[in-house]
Parts: structure tokens; C-alpha cells; sequence
């Protein structure tokens, strides 16, 4: 978990239990101290996880419910500010615990800083901010996990940056890169290949007929394996993104499909050539032949990321085992 999630869970954590020990009684008075050891144990941990299982109900966001991780973060997020409307009681609070505000509140003032500037930089401090209707219209079935991918694309991907798609397929998700990297200065590019070339005609189709012939500059197509990726990227130039949908080219012949292989070996590639606070984004698909271990090694891939240097999840539907998965290998 990031410093960021840190930061909002102590905020909360402490915002509760202000709420808690600084609660008048009847008459007016301060509660008894003993009135508090009763619901924070005794041992700093346990006190901090306690505080932090009432804080979070306290909003309504319950840890072991249905709500996955970004969502309870996003709630989080939302009544942070709550926090610092008053200053801390400093009566029944440890020093410890008073080192732990003072280091929420400078972690706090240092996010806000950032809610002035363009949100593309904004967003690299909350890579989930903004996914909340997205994500809920995911889970009542009213999204694809395509839009899914996109909108946290969206909170990566800057004006003038590089990006790869490795396999461009019907070019839905290179259509998608261009939007996001396109502006004046026509510095940034999307490189895109597939294997196919009616994979590569497709892309270049929807791209002729959805952008204009300057932004269609920015695009270039390469029929060659992903695993090459490497080859096509300026040296000394990193990427901000490099995407991947697995699988076989929807309405083409079903027995080209991408393979365990030489998805490891692209992921390899992707991992080196991309920059600090970029994503590997790949949409795996379980049901054809061979998708599932295919899946399993993507997921291994990056279970096998170091925790200092990257965050790693997936996105799956629990009842339906054949369910596309979306797997995101964030690097700090």
C-alpha cells in the first residue's frame, strides 16, 4: 500500500478517535479516561488497528464488506478533510500517536498542494481518484472492463507522452492512447503492434476515421512481436504506458492467439523501458484455450515485482471464473 493510503487511513483513524475521547457527557464534562481504555487496548498497535476498524465504520465503510479496495480508499479520501476542521486534543494522547498526526497532517498539506495544478500531475499522488462511476457501473454490469482500464489510463497518461500498445487488435485501445496523449506540441507518440495484418488494417481504419490526419500522425504501426517492443521505443526514451489484450483477434481467426512465452518476454521489455510512475496494463482473458495459464503467468509476473518499487492487483469477478481479469503493475 501506498504512502498516500497510509496517510488517509491514519488521518481517519485519528479523526475517529478525536470524535471519540473528546464526546461531552450529559453534564457537560470530559469523560473519564477510563471511559476511552475500554475501547482502545492497551498495546500501540492493537490500539492503531482498533481505531482504525471504528473509523472506517464510522463512515461507512466496513473492512471486510463487499467494497473493494479503491472504492474504500475513494471513501476515505472524501471525508479526509474532515480531520483537520479542529486541531487534535492533546489530553489522552500519546506522544506516539501525536508523532503520527503531525506526519498525516504534513502528509495531508503536501496532497493539497497538489490539487492546484493540472490533475494529469495531480493524479500521480491517487492513481484511483475519479474511477468511482466507472467502477460502480463495472459491478451492476453495466461497464466493460475495458472502460475500466481506460479510466485508470486516464489518471497515468500525460500530454506528450510515449506509450505502447502491444497488441493493437481492432485498435480500440490505441484509438483510446491517442486521446490521451495528443495535444499541440506533437511530441507524444503511441506505438502499437500486432502480429496481424488485418489486425493492424482495422486499427488503421478506425483511427482514419475517428481522428484527424494530424493526430493520426502520432500513431505509428509496426506488424512485429511485442516481445520487440523494445525495438520501436527512441533508446533513452521511457514510456509511460504499455498495454496488452490478450487473446485472439475478436472476429479473426481464433487459432492466432498471444502465448505464455512471449507475453512473459513482452513483460520483461515493458517492465524495463518503463518510466518511474508508469503502468503495465493487461486485460487477460481465461476462457479460450490456454488463457488461463497464460493469465497465471502475467499474475506471477507480477507477484514477483518488488513491493519497494511496485504496486501489483488485479480486477476479477469472483462468480464468474470466465470473466476477462485486469491485472495493473504500477512503478513508483
Amino acid at each position: 500500500m501506498s504512502s498516500s493510503v497510509h496517510t488517509y487511513i491514519t488521518a481517519q483513524v485519528c479523526f475517529r478517535w478525536r470524535k471519540i475521547i473528546s464526546t461531552n457527557t450529559d453534564d457537560g464534562s470530559r469523560p473519564e479516561p477510563r471511559k476511552t481504555t475500554k475501547f482502545v487496548p492497551s498495546q500501540p498497535r492493537l490500539r492503531l488497528e482498533a481505531c482504525t476498524e471504528r473509523a472506517m465504520a464510522f463512515m461507512g465503510v466496513y473492512p471486510n464488506s463487499y467494497i473493494s479496495l479503491p472504492h474504500k480508499i475513494i471513501k476515505i479520501r472524501k471525508s479526509f478533510k474532515l480531520f483537520f476542521q479542529a486541531p487534535p486534543p492533546t489530553s489522552l494522547v500519546s506522544s506516539k500517536l501525536r508523532s503520527i498526526l503531525r506526519h498525516a497532517v504534513a502528509q495531508h498539506d503536501a496532497i493539497s498542494s497538489q490539487a492546484e495544478v493540472p490533475s494529469s500531475t495531480a493524479s500521480d499522488a491517487f492513481p484511483f481518484s475519479g474511477l468511482e462511476d466507472v467502477m460502480t457501473g463495472y459491478m451492476l454490469g453495466k461497464r466493460k472492463i475495458t472502460e475500466v482500464a481506460h479510466a485508470v489510463w486516464k489518471n497515468v497518461v500525460r500530454k506528450g507522452d510515449l506509450v505502447v500498445d502491444a497488441t493493437c487488435g481492432n485498435g480500440y485501445d490505441t484509438l483510446a492512447m491517442l486521446r490521451l496523449i495528443a495535444d499541440d506540441t506533437r511530441r507524444g507518440r503511441v506505438y502499437a503492434m500486432d502480429l496481424q495484418k488485418d489486425a493492424l488494417a482495422s486499427t488503421s481504419s478506425l483511427l482514419d476515421r475517428s481522428v484527424t490526419a494530424d493526430e493520426r500522425e502520432l500513431v505509428e504501426l509496426y506488424a512485429m512481436c511485442h516481445t520487440k517492443m523494445e525495438d520501436i521505443v527512441p533508446t533513452g526514451n521511457a514510456v509511460r504506458l504499455v498495454a496488452f489484450n490478450l487473446g485472439y483477434l475478436p472476429g479473426g481467426d481464433k487459432r492466432i492467439k498471444t502465448k505464455s512465452e512471449t507475453t512473459l518476454l513482452a513483460l520483461e521489455a515493458a517492465k524495463r523501458i518503463l518510466a518511474p510512475g508508469g503502468l503495465i496494463s493487461v486485460l487477460a482473458y481465461v476462457g479460450h484455450s490456454g488463457g488461463r495459464e497464460e493469465f497465471e503467468i502475467v499474475q506471477s509476473f507480477g507477484a514477483g515485482l518488488p513491493i519497494d518499487s511496485w504496486v501489483c492487483c488485479k480486477l476479477q469477478m469472483l462468480n464468474r471464473p470466465l470473466a476477462p481479469v485486469l491485472v495493473l503493475l504500477s512503478k513508483k
